[in-house]
């Protein structure tokens, strides 16, 4: 178990890393764009397209990069001390809910896929990039967010509390 959870924590560490670098690139297509259109009066045709795919790649790329470092949202009024049994029975519940949501996403997210992929669906763009190239980032993302949920839940039942993530007990 505590392999699978290591393996979890590297691959969501490098979707982090990958997803902050597509961030990037999106900040500098931008840029190379405005200075395209503004200062050479030369736009290009490819910026929108590719901007667009590489911050929804990077979004879903990040969300199990986010959930691994816990740093989403996270409301504890009623069970703020993390090594409590209530507190890991939250958790657990609520990362199972969240696990659920991901199943039934990545299930219906792999359908629209394959039909799309299937029947050679591009955008409508002169680019004309296949579909499977965007709608592949839905089902990835919210598989390896299932997946480190799961390493979660591996997490809140066999660490001990010395070995706690700081993230984890500054809530």
């Amino acid at each position: 178990m505590q392999r699978f959870v290591g393996a979890m924590d590297g691959v969501s560490e490098l979707a982090g890393r990958v997803a902050a670098w597509m961030f990037f690139a999106v900040g500098l297509f931008v840029c190379f764009e405005v200075f395209m259109r503004y200062a050479l009066i030369k736009p290009t045709i490819w910026v929108d397209e590719v901007s667009r795919i590489f911050q929804v790649w990077a979004a879903f790329l990040a969300i199990s990069y986010v959930l691994k470092h816990k740093s989403h949202i996270i409301i504890d009024v009623t069970f703020r001390d993390p090594t409590t049994f209530m507190r890991r029975v939250i958790d657990t519940f609520a990362l199972g809910v969240v696990i659920f949501f991901c199943v039934v996403t990545v299930k219906y997210g792999l359908d629209i896929w394959w039909k799309s992929t299937a029947a050679g669906h591009t955008t409508d763009s002169y680019l004309a990039v296949p579909k499977v190239f965007i709608q592949s980032a839905i089902w990835v993302g919210f598989g390896l967010m299932a997946l480190q949920s799961v390493a979660e839940i591996i997490k809140i039942w066999t660490w001990d509390v010395n070995d706690l993530p700081e993230q984890t007990l500054g809530h």
